[in-house]
């Protein structure tokens, strides 16, 4: 029996956003920003949830996974123009496919040392699926991020499993703090940096990269979640009619793709739809860490550790030597490679923090990009495991 009723739906809703709201407030302390908002958000709900102050299992945590998480797509694909993509971070595009190759490769070599076939068993899962399910879940977010993480949670059925799903979650946020330090120091190391060409080569002029984002209205925002529910609608719509089952989130994929290439205005007529599914996503991760049992996330806590340090070491190393085939500078490299693990917010952080001015915008564009290839990498080793 939980403080707040498992009936009232409410009070529920209203003790994930506080938990959200707080999470993002604490991301802004020094402890809060090495453990990252997600994290925090994670380890609230977990402990809010064992205190017996909101309930493990609820259906406003239904209402959040059935409704919230397709809209998330749309969301943060809306800035997603291929043309501009290619026009103005066609070396910073290469660099990530390097990184995605690299994350790919990094996951299949993970699953030939280890044996993750015991993760996500309370899934309920065909035994034959849950390797298939965890490589196409772990690619997917070291591709993209947390939108592509859910949907393949969602399409693989590995989120029914809470402590797996959180715990999965905690050893991801824990490790991609630990990359983030270490890219950030390897144009330092000089026996590194000397393999590369500099900087200057086929580099963009920091002016030509600024971005001047339109401002967030009470009208942007209604229109974007319009758009995103519309959208959400017409893809449900033609799963059911052309009988499409666990092509969702493919569809809804390309169909935010199609509109936002075609109708490039979009980005600024839905100023801030990214930043509110940022929001929404952190709801999704309150309620899944609700549902999570503390003993058996332990108990998983150390093949998803090795799982993550060698899939990162993979990728680092698969994006180094080949970076350096073709002929790629490190702050393309490091840059692209940063918004394929953390995602499209960290990727300009880091290039501005570090002086890589001509690397803040593509650094935008190619997480977007993630976002946008990262469900159709993870379900295909899915399918295909």
């Amino acid at each position: 029996m939980s403080l707040i009723a498992v009936d009232n739906h409410m009070g529920i809703f209203a003790a994930v956003m506080v938990i959200a709201g707080l999470s993002f407030l604490a991301e802004r302390t020094r402890i809060g920003r090495l453990l990252t908002g997600t994290v925090i958000a994670i380890l609230s709900a977990i402990a809010a949830a064992n205190l017996h102050i909101i309930p493990h299992d609820a259906q406003a945590y239904g209402f959040i996974f059935r409704y919230i998480v397709p809209v998330l797509i749309p969301l943060f694909l809306f800035q997603a123009d291929l043309r501009r993509l290619m026009r103005e971070a066609s070396r910073t595009t290469l660099a990530f496919g390097i990184a995605a190759v690299g994350t790919v490769a990094g996951v299949v070599a993970a699953a030939a040392i280890l044996d993750l076939s015991h993760l996500g068993i309370a899934a309920g899962i065909d035994p034959a699926k849950r390797e298939a399910a965890v490589v196409g879940l772990f690619a997917s977010t070291y591709i993209g991020g947390s939108v592509n993480y859910a949907a393949l949670g969602e399409m693989t059925g590995l989120n029914k499993d809470a402590s797996f799903f959180s715990a999965a979650t905690a050893a991801d946020n824990l490790f991609s703090a630990v990359y983030l330090s270490i890219i950030a120091l390897v144009p330092g190391i000089h026996w590194v940096a000397k393999r590369f060409v500099k900087t200057e080569e086929g580099t963009t002029s920091a002016s030509e990269m600024h971005m001047n984002p339109s401002p967030v209205s009470a009208a942007s925002l209604c229109l974007a979640i319009a758009s995103a529910v519309s959208l959400v609608v017409i893809t449900d719509a033609s799963v059911s009619y052309f009988q499409l089952d666990g092509w969702r989130f493919i569809i809804l994929t390309v169909l935010t793709l199609a509109l936002a290439t075609a109708v490039p205005q979009i980005r600024d007529w839905f100023s801030g739809a990214f930043e509110l599914g940022v929001a929404l996503s952190f709801a999704f991760f309150i309620a899944i860490a609700a549902g999570a049992n503390l003993e058996a996330m332990v108990s998983v806590a150390p093949i998803l550790i090795l799982l993550v340090a060698i899939l990162l070491s993979v990728h680092l190393a698969v994006l180094l030597i080949a970076g350096s085939w073709f002929r790629l500078t490190l702050p393309e490299l490091l840059t692209a490679s940063n918004a394929a693990i953390l995602g499209a917010t960290t990727a300009p952080a880091m290039a501005a923090a570090k002086g890589w001015h001509d690397q803040v915008t593509p650094g935008v564009l190619v997480g977007v990009l993630g976002y946008a290839v990262g469900t159709f990498v993870g379900s295909a080793l899915f399918k295909i495991w």
